[in-house]
Order: C-alpha cells, then structure tokens, then sequence
C-alpha cells in the first residue's frame, strides 16, 4: 500500500502519490484509466482476472508502465475499492432523522456490491482510507453525531459499526449465493427441488422441530425484503439501546 521515496522518512501512500509526468506514448495511461480497466476486468471475470499484466494487456501497454503509477496489486485493489465507495450516494440526516441516513448508507452500500460483486471480498478487515471512503465515512459519522440520543461520539461510532458488520454479513451471503447459483446452474427454486427429497427426509426424522417449523410455516421473502427486514431488526436494537 506505500513504498518509501528516495530522501524521504515517511511512506508514501498511493492517494498522496503524484502521478508520473505525461509523455509521448501510443497509449495514453492515468491511474483512472488503470483503475477502470481492473474494474471491467473484475466485474466480468472476478477479482482472479485482476492484474498488473492483464490490466496493461487491456490498456494495449507494457506492464512495466502500470509502475509509474502503482507499485503493487493491493495498491491497485485499493484503487479499486476506493472507485466504488465513489459510486456510493453520501448518506445525509434530514432533521433528527438517523435512521433514514444509515439506511441510505447500507442501500448505497450493498447496490454498489451487487453492481461489483468482487467487492464484497474486499469489504471488512482494516478500513479503506482512500478519498472516497474516508468522504463516505465522515458522512455517515456526520449523518447521526448531534441526532438526538448521539450526543457522544462513540455512540455514533458503534451504531456506524454495528450496520457496516450488518452489511458486510448479509452483502456476502448474498453474494455467495449469487455465484452458487453461477457455478452450479442452478438458480434458488432449482435448487430447492433438487435438495427437497433429502430435506424432506432429513425433517421427517423428528430430530429438527424448529427448523421443520421453520421450513413449513415461516414466511420466505426474496433477497431485497430479507436485506430490508434485517436491517430494520439492526436499526430498533439501535433505537432501543438510545433509550437506556
């Protein structure tokens, strides 16, 4: 993520990074366009189909260019990242509100992951602190500190968490299954026929009463209403716990 320039104490990190000077070339290269070739590259094959040499494949350059502009793949993944976070609409507090600013915040969230769905893999672990994600979170803090109940910042803190860890919990099921459905060719109502005879069997053993119950009476909703009423059950524990 940062490599150290000659004369230099301090790393330098990809976002400080200046670009290097424009020279005569057949072809054209910025870190933009670097960073939209991986994109597309992802976005049709996954992350697996990302890198150095085939991004500068893409570009129709000689990978030693790309080092001009970035000096690993992770800088480029964070490159990435970062150009997603950028998509995402800036969640705003109308009034005292909250709730509606950490719903846009995991709406915006998850479309983005469904349009790029390599981004889910990348969700979680240290936090993204390109532009574009430290913009987006400085919203999202600033969407709910001073709402009523958020008087502390670190009850705005947890309750940002407590939906990112929602988020990336649900994004990658969702994602998941998604793909299952990709590798094997079998979409969700396929796959319930064809699991349904064992289910069957398996519930029919006595040993799995509430899951048999589960199966038979619960009401099942599509992918949208499952994310929906999960984050609803996220947004009244919050609630709840502002008024203890």
């Amino acid at each position: 993520m940062a490599r150290r320039e000659a004369g230099e104490g301090e790393p330098t990190l990809v976002w400080e990074r200046p670009e290097p000077p424009a020279r005569p070339a057949p072809t054209p290269l910025s870190r933009d366009g670097i960073v939209r070739a991986a994109i597309e590259l992802a976005d049709a094959d996954g992350l697996d189909a990302v890198s150095l040499r085939k991004v500068a494949a893409a570009l129709d350059a000689g990978p030693m260019r790309l080092y001009g502009y970035l000096s690993t793949k992770e800088e480029l993944l964070d490159l990435m990242v970062d150009a997603v976070y950028g998509e995402m609409p800036r969640p705003a507090r109308t009034g005292d509100d909250w709730r509606s600013a950490l719903r846009s915040l995991a709406h915006g969230t998850r479309e983005a992951a469904l349009r790029h769905e390599w981004f889910a893999d990348l969700l979680g672990g240290r936090p993204h602190l390109g532009p574009n994600a430290l913009a987006r979170l400085e919203a999202s803090l600033a969407a709910l500190d001073g709402a009523p109940g958020f008087d502390h910042i670190d009850t705005v803190q947890h309750a940002v968490q407590t939906v990112n860890v929602y988020l990336v919990g649900a994004i990658r099921t969702q994602v998941a299954g998604l793909r299952a459905e990709r590798d094997t060719g079998l979409d969700e109502r396929q796959w319930q026929i064809a699991s349904g005879p064992y289910l069957t069997r398996m519930l029919a053993t006595g040993r799995y009463p509430t899951l048999a119950r589960w199966v038979h009476d619960a009401t099942h909703i599509d992918a949208d209403a499952t994310f929906e009423a999960g984050l609803a059950c996220v947004l009244d524990g919050i609630a709840a716990r502002l008024r203890h």
